[in-house]
């Protein structure tokens, strides 16, 4: 399979960073180390200047290696596929816009399911721009994954692309999709979904504006490969395009889940040694809830399907990963104890630099590292105290009669989406910026606690302690990954 390699053009990762001559790579996600002979770097400098990659096994194989920890990206020119090898399936309960069916291109085939809504509300077009309109009508309302395998069952063509009714693709959106699959081990590739403008009075209404800045759905600017317990963990399959037979051999959605179906198929792909790639300079407008309401329903509704997921795919979903080094600083310093904190830091670099073997300066940048991964874990546990701890986090602050305690308690909370807000300047005063991002977060966490009681599994509220500060070692949970080994 790295054969088919052969031609493609490669670029750095934003996170790729190289030491000793380019002997030596960091980055990835999670990060990596990994180490080079002489000509190994002397090939990817040419790679990397914009050589086609060549026959040789030895670069294919790197190439391969690169690709996979996402310290390189793709560079397609060119794509085995036309929109000619193109079926678009679009699931759809109640009226579809006429206006999505514009967007979608010259493709081979359009097939929307209707999910057992009365014919007299929704009939669709028979053609949009000269492609045929196949309506297939479902008996028994299924949800939107029983109503894409539907329609998955009767394409014909190469490649299938899932678009949802609430979305509106612009022309030309499939183009660059299909230029991933120039890799073969390419399975599935997702474009970013954004928030449509909406119309009228509700466009300018608060949570309207914060939708377009905190999007649910939107993975932002960054193009990468999708696993779990990545930077890109999941695509969601608003608008996705997909090797047809690939996801019919995995039976397509899981019809159990009415939600989280997308990442179940996305983390199946994954076990089963695909590549997922997600390529933001795509953008596909979604529809997102501006009713207040149906907006906190939804984010409970997507907060359900952790415990689900964490049944299918143990060892994927955890809260936060850090080490136990990061664990310690952050608890002396909530303690008031800042010099064991540094001290603590302090050890940590000295424990990484020992794995940094052949970098420039090793204590620099293992003293660099160190900060980036405590921060990055302040972060994360900060993050945790309201999604998914909220509930620990209000009983312990009620309950234990500590005034520094509440105060590190809520600068905890309060920092991290303070700092969003002064990065972002959203249209959005700070205090209506928190006020809907806290309630963002509770809703979904409820629906995490909520989730985890039905699927009777606390893997999604467990945090769990890592190897790091080691960046040359996989997890346990990551080597048994089959495309790692």
């Amino acid at each position: 399979m790295n054969d088919d390699l052969v031609g493609l053009t490669i670029g750095a990762d934003a996170s790729l960073r190289r030491h000793d001559d380019g002997r030596v790579l960091m980055g990835g996600s999670p990060l990596r180390v990994v180490r080079l002979s002489e000509r190994g770097a002397a090939e990817l400098d040419r790679l990397l200047d914009g050589d086609p990659v060549p026959s040789s096994p030895g670069v294919l194989r790197l190439v391969r290696r690169l690709l996979d920890l996402g310290m390189v990206q793709p560079l397609p020119h060119s794509s085995p596929f036309t929109l000619a090898d193109v079926t678009v399936v679009i699931p759809v309960r109640g009226v579809l816009d006429p206006g999505l069916l514009d967007g979608i291109g010259r493709v081979a085939r359009i097939v929307v399911v209707d999910d057992a809504t009365d014919p007299a509300v929704s009939t669709p077009p028979t053609t949009a721009n000269g492609v045929t309109v196949d309506v297939l009508r479902r008996d028994r309302q299924g949800g939107p994954g029983a109503a894409r395998n539907t329609g998955l069952g009767v394409v014909d063509t190469a490649i299938v692309a899932f678009v949802d009714a609430d979305c509106a693709p612009r022309p030309g959106w499939l183009d660059p999709l299909l230029l991933q699959f120039t890799d073969p081990q390419v399975a599935l590739v997702a474009p970013r979904i954004v928030a449509a403008e909406p119309e009228g009075d509700t466009g300018r209404s608060r949570l309207a504006r914060y939708e377009r800045e905190e999007a649910a759905l939107d993975l932002g600017p960054d193009r990468g490969r999708v696993r779990a317990r990545s930077r890109i963990a999941y695509v969601p399959s608003a608008a996705v395009c997909a090797r047809t037979e690939v996801v019919r051999e995995l039976r397509g959605f899981d019809e159990s889940m009415p939600v989280g179906e997308d990442v179940d198929l996305v983390w199946r792909l994954d076990e089963a040694g695909w590549t997922i790639r997600y390529e933001p300079t795509v953008r596909v407008a979604h529809r997102h809830r501006t009713r207040p309401w149906s907006w906190l329903r939804r984010r409970f509704d997507y907060g359900t399907s952790a415990g689900p997921l964490a049944r299918r795919h143990p060892g994927a979903l955890v809260p936060v990963e850090a080490s136990g080094w990061s664990y310690a600083t952050w608890g002396l310093l909530a303690a008031g104890h800042p010099a064991a904190a540094a001290v603590t830091v302090g050890a940590t670099a000295g424990v990484l630099e020992r794995h940094l073997r052949g970098v420039d300066r090793p204590m620099l940048t293992a003293a660099n590292l160190t900060v980036r991964g405590h921060l990055g874990a302040g972060r994360l546990l900060a993050r945790a105290l309201v999604r998914p701890w909220w509930p620990v986090t209000l009983l312990v602050s009620l309950l234990v009669p500590s005034r520094r305690l509440r105060v590190v308690v809520a600068g905890a909370v309060i920092a991290p989406v303070a700092v969003t807000w002064y990065r972002r300047r959203p249209d959005l005063d700070p205090l209506t910026f928190l006020g809907l991002h806290l309630a963002d977060d509770v809703a979904y966490s409820t629906g995490v606690w909520v989730g985890c009681a039905r699927a009777r599994t606390f893997e999604p509220i467990t945090p769990e302690l890592t190897a790091w500060p080691n960046p040359s070692r996989y997890s346990r949970w990551r080597a048994a990954r089959p495309s790692e080994n």
